[in-house]
């Protein structure tokens, strides 16, 4: 069993930054991969990027390439996401998401691991 925690969150005015974290405790992995997903009020919940934990493979949404950066801490068991030139269109709730087999794979059914999400407010 893996737990997940999401941190990092909060509001932040249109052009600036945050940095998520997830801290991963439990049973111990790496053969897994991590990945970021992201729900606002009355959409679904959509994928915004991925990390394989050994290799270090990443995968984006085309709408954050370029401004969001994913990145893993694997001594800590911790990844990040690095966001930057924030859009109101990135509000939303960010989860954090694991799965056992890697390669990455955009769909969010094929993760079994959750966090129980962190708020991101973007002002215009």
């Amino acid at each position: 069993q893996v737990q997940l925690v999401e941190s990092g969150g909060g509001l932040v005015q249109a052009g600036g930054s945050l940095r998520l974290s997830c801290a991963a405790s439990g049973r111990a992995r790496s053969s897994y991969a991590m990945g970021w997903f992201r729900q606002a009020p009355g959409k679904e919940r959509e994928f915004v990027a991925a990390i394989t934990w050994s290799g270090g493979t990443t995968v984006y949404a085309d709408s954050v390439k370029g401004r969001f950066t994913i990145s893993r801490d694997s001594a800590k068991n911790t990844g990040h996401l690095e966001m930057n030139s924030l859009k109101p269109e990135d509000t939303a709730v960010y989860y954090c998401a694991a799965k056992n087999n890697p390669p990455v794979t955009r769909d969010r059914y094929e993760y079994d691991y959750w966090g129980q999400g962190t708020q991101v407010t973007v002002s215009s």
